[in-house]
């Protein structure tokens, strides 16, 4: 019996990992017929039917199971096998594609690309920012940055900088004129600063203390849809501000802002740097990845 190439090997497992032979197309930058009928020949060579396919869903069938269960790790370890030879190659080059929410970009600009530049000057960084949540894969990209709970699940995530924390701030001049409040029910009293996220939508600002969680829909005088206007706002004394820690440290240190429900403002996952599962990483990917992991991001 004829063998089955590694090239259809891998796009069964990249249809069998997704259930799409679209979102698989995607991923290997094939056209959905091409995969189609390469999937068709494989089930000819081995002389049975791997894939249970109708217009919207893909299912194994138990010799696609069994096919899956032992080739899974054997790809893992092909690939394992490639990055180690790839590390033999000269410096990385050519260019890397990342897309980033507009503040992970500057964060990574000040932390992060500087120094992946000085290590890597062959390398040319295309950093795209996209306040909407990206297929990196049908969008060309070579990773992404976001936070940590807005990752994919069939990425592998590189988290870095830590676990973030959102905080709501006001100016010493707005609390001069209202009571700070106590609970997040509180906010209903006061002006606060809206968030109209990319999708339209306005954000609800999430509290969680000793298992409780809220979600409070406040009300404000203003919405904005970015969140270093919000920061603007709050210091001139607009409304309060909901937004990340790292923004405000500054403020808070020197007293132009001032932080309320602390306690009902608990960390969470940082941001992440993520890319497709078993996939062969591009050199500049791994090398970014190795500076990113050593970067002293505060």
């Amino acid at each position: 019996m004829p063998r089955a190439g590694l090239t259809e090997l891998t796009a069964f497992a990249a249809i069998a990992r997704l259930r799409s032979f679209r979102q698989a197309a995607d991923e290997l930058a094939l056209a959905p017929s091409t995969l189609s009928h390469m999937m068709r020949v494989l089930e000819q060579r081995l002389g049975v039917r791997l894939l249970n396919r109708t217009t919207r869903s893909v299912a194994l069938t138990e010799a696609g199971e069994r096919l899956l269960l032992r080739l899974g790790p054997a790809l893992d370890d092909l690939y394992r096998a490639l990055d180690e030879v790839e590390d033999f190659r000269d410096r990385p080059g050519g260019t890397l594609r990342i897309n980033a929410a507009l503040i992970p970009a500057r964060l990574m600009l000040h932390a992060v690309i500087p120094k992946f530049r000085r290590l890597h000057p062959e390398v040319h960084v295309d950093l795209a920012t996209d306040g909407r949540l990206v297929d990196i894969v049908q969008d060309g990209f070579d990773a992404g940055v976001r936070l940590g709970e807005t990752v994919p699940q069939d990425m592998i995530g590189i988290g870095f900088g830590g676990d973030a924390r959102c905080l709501v701030v006001g100016s010493p001049a707005y609390f001069a004129e209202r009571p700070k409040p106590e609970t997040p029910d509180d906010l209903t009293a006061h002006a606060c600063i809206r968030h109209r996220m990319p999708s339209g939508k306005l954000f609800r600002w999430e509290f969680e203390r000793h298992g409780q969680e809220m979600a409070v829909d406040v009300g404000g005088p203003i919405t904005l849809d970015q969140l270093d206007l919000m920061v603007e706002a709050a210091l001139g004394g607009v409304g309060l501000a909901y937004v990340f820690e790292s923004m405000v440290r500054e403020h808070l240190a020197d007293g132009r802002l001032v932080a309320v429900l602390e306690d009902w403002c608990p960390p969470f996952p940082g941001l992440y740097l993520y890319y497709p599962g078993r996939r062969h990483v591009p050199a500049a990917l791994r090398a970014f990845i190795d500076v990113i992991k050593s970067a002293d991001i505060g």
